[in-house]
């Protein structure tokens, strides 16, 4: 049998069991009934089996048959962040942090308390943000490279919200969005949820492959392309100029809106200008503050076109209904005191410390990443199942996400990547 079809079924087996769809306890077809089913040797599917429970998935009981166990990895491993037991050491969810961010929360809610605003924070806000408090957000990304009026930015519930907002304003179930061929999480959820297409554009260290993107365009009635421009998750690339260029060309030429994601900007420093500045007329520009200062900070913004705002606005009263008060009033003052600045050199020298680590113990193994990113794309030899390899690390007590989840296609090759920021 083939090696690409006995690898196919154990993928097959490996899917269904992390998606749900064949609960713990279900019993599994005997290795003889495996063999007629599949057409191959009663070998090859004993070690279908074999492989199948190396990666925790089943268990074989002498007399019994073999049955689905339950695993402790979410469905879609990589996609959600679980809880972890203490000793665990968990590189599969990226939450950068600083020791000196607890004392900062501490000191933002004392100033808060004695702030004549206050009882403004506690009313609905407007839905896209007060008005001074958009105008500190385009001061903010002026630092970033981006020039835009303060009534082309909207406040949000951190920048996974503003994903959301942009598709549910901009788009419509059915149509095709181009992405990376290694593509957000978060973004795939969302496709899925409001019935989207994806469609993955080849990538190598510079960005995603334009040539490939414009035939796309040819073939298919591309409505929009989300990437990462600066600070690729998880391969950590930060596109070329002179391909943002090509970029905003194919996105002009077949009238495509560009969903540029900027969550993990920050850590490239004199990164080139932000495709939002190159084509602020057909780009929706979001990022956060999650990453930068702190996960439990649910602000985001997104920068759009006029023509958006709109119906951006009436995205976000048919869901939050309301920018976050208290927590954008904390944020805004650390953008006006130089906090966040700081807090983002912090961790931009953080990345390059853990990245310096991270290539440290793994000399002699092929890596890819940015040397200041907080992820580490680790390729995998052909033959060299991820999904076992995540599970040996599991039992020693180290959690990483395969690369399962960051792929718009389920044929794609798997591999895995450690995070770096916890």
């Amino acid at each position: 049998m083939a090696r690409l079809r006995y690898k196919t079924v154990v993928d097959r087996f490996a899917q269904q069991i992390q998606a749900g769809q064949l609960a713990p306890g279900t019993r599994l077809p005997t290795h003889r009934q495996l063999a007629a089913r599949e057409g191959m040797s009663l070998v090859t599917a004993t070690r279908v089996y074999a492989e199948l429970q190396a990666m925790g998935l089943i268990s074989g009981e002498t007399g019994r048959g073999t049955y689905v166990r339950a695993i402790a990895l979410t469905p879609g491993q990589g996609t959600d962040q679980h809880v972890v037991a203490a000793d665990m050491i968990d590189l599969n969810f990226n939450y950068p942090s600083l020791p000196q961010q607890t004392e900062l929360l501490r000191n933002a809610l004392r100033q808060l308390s004695t702030s004549g605003d206050l009882a403004s924070l506690l009313r609905y806000q407007p839905y896209g943000g007060r008005a001074h408090d958009r105008a500190a957000m385009a001061q903010y990304l002026a630092h970033r490279g981006l020039s835009v009026d303060a009534g082309q930015i909207l406040i949000v519930n951190g920048a996974q919200d503003g994903l959301a907002m942009t598709v549910m304003a901009c788009l419509n179930p059915g149509d095709v969005v181009a992405v990376d061929a290694l593509t957000y999480p978060g973004f795939r959820v969302l496709a899925q949820m409001l019935h989207l297409e994806l469609v993955p554009i080849p990538a190598d260290n510079r960005g995603p492959d334009m040539a490939v993107l414009e035939k796309l365009c040819r073939a298919r009635r591309i409505k929009a392309v989300y990437t990462m421009p600066t600070m690729n998750n998880p391969l950590g690339w930060v596109m070329s100029e002179n391909r943002r260029q090509q970029l905003v060309a194919v996105a002009r030429k077949y009238s495509l809106l560009i969903i540029e994601d900027a969550a993990y900007a920050f850590l490239v420093d004199e990164a080139p200008a932000p495709i939002a500045q190159l084509a602020p007329d057909i780009t929706i520009y979001i990022t956060g503050f999650s990453k930068n200062v702190a996960a439990g900070l649910r602000v985001g913004l997104v920068a759009a076109p006029p023509t958006h705002i709109a119906s951006l606005e009436r995205a976000i009263r048919a869901t939050t209904w309301s920018t976050p008060g208290v927590m954008t009033a904390m944020t805004i003052e650390w953008i006006r005191d130089g906090t966040v600045l700081q807090l983002e050199r912090e961790k931009r020298e953080d990345a390059q410390s853990r990245q310096a680590m991270a290539r440290k113990i793994l000399a002699g193994i092929s890596c890819v990443g940015h040397p200041s990113s907080y992820f580490l794309w680790i390729p995998l030899a052909e033959e060299v199942r991820a999904d076992q390899i995540a599970m040996a690390l599991m039992r020693e007590q180290i959690s990483v996400s395969t690369a399962e989840p960051l792929l718009p296609l389920s044929t794609c090759p798997m591999r895995f990547v450690w995070r770096l920021g916890q």
